[in-house]
């Protein structure tokens, strides 16, 4: 199959169960809100040596937020249930009340949720309160500039990790441009994040000839490494590889995600467009190109 020029390689991106919640960052000002959601999503790139990844899906418009005023969506998976509420704790514990003028509220309905500003409220020492507000309960943690306002509950979800792209070009900085088209694409797609730094970055594979060492370069697509010894699966005309990987609260939000991103590679010149897998071996959601590309599918944003 091609998109125009752009070939498009038979395989499929095998993705995994996340759990996944999505945090509404507000201030007094839009500077605030990003500088707080920014904070936030440090350090979150992947879990193979991160504790969770996460990253802006959008600003929100004063009036579609909790309080009236300018936020910040934001988006924090981790591979274990067990382990998304401490994440969520510290990282709205440490990096948004931490803010001045923010609030933190929860931005997803779900039959599951975990107590976060619960547990925040003990930083009050005493002095906190509640409130209830349209039917949810919020916590009052007095900071010095006057009140960190936060959910008591944060509903949480199972969600799709690990769907990706190989962007494939002729020269690095060519294949940079389509890389870069193809996540603006994907950012305007609801209910998806893609946690590499900008979107893209080279890529990984699992496991290592080093003991102890879970990932290590995915040595079959660096063209530096062609002729070197290695199995590589890049033609000579191929110079540069970007990834991207796509994280999404559904299936059906990751594949259309998928969808925009290779359409807007493709435009942008990318000669191949590929994806990874390891057999099945990784998680149970096989992410199929040419499948994708035959039908859109639709998601809730």
């Amino acid at each position: 199959m091609k998109i125009k020029k752009t070939e498009i390689v038979p395989t499929y991106a095998e993705a995994f169960a996340m759990w996944g919640a999505r945090a509404i960052v507000t201030a007094d000002s839009g500077r605030w809100a990003l500088t707080a959601a920014r904070s936030m999503t440090g350090f979150a790139t992947s879990v193979i040596g991160c504790p969770c990844e996460a990253a802006i899906e959008r600003e929100v418009p004063a009036a579609q937020t909790p309080d009236g005023r300018p936020g910040v969506s934001v988006l924090l998976f981790t591979v274990r249930e067990k382990d998304i509420k401490k994440r969520l704790m510290e990282r709205i514990g440490q990096c948004v009340m931490t803010c001045p003028t923010t609030a933190c509220f929860n931005g997803l309905e779900s039959e599951h949720s975990v107590s976060v500003g619960g547990a925040l409220r003990y930083f009050g020492d005493g002095h906190q309160s509640s409130k209830v507000l349209n039917g949810r309960r919020l916590w009052r943690i007095p900071v010095l500039d006057g009140e960190f306002l936060v959910d008591d509950l944060f509903g949480i979800r199972e969600s799709v990790g690990g769907g990706n792209l190989f962007i494939m070009g002729a020269s690095a900085s060519a294949t940079l441009r389509a890389a870069v088209a193809a996540c603006d694409a994907m950012a305007a797609v609801g209910d998806v994040f893609l946690p590499f730094p900008g979107g893209t970055r080279s890529g990984s594979k699992v496991g290592s000839k080093y003991k102890g060492l879970v990932a290590s370069t995915n040595d079959a697509y660096c063209p530096s490494l062609r002729g070197a010894g290695v199995e590589t699966q890049l033609p000579d005309t191929i110079n540069a590889v970007y990834e991207i990987v796509i994280n999404g609260l559904t299936e059906a939000a990751v594949r259309e995600a998928m969808r925009a991103g290779m359409t807007a590679a493709a435009e942008k010149g990318a000669l191949i467009i590929s994806a990874g897998n390891y057999g099945g071996s990784l998680g149970r959601y096989k992410l199929d190109l040419e499948d994708i590309l035959g039908g859109a599918g639709q998601h809730g944003a």
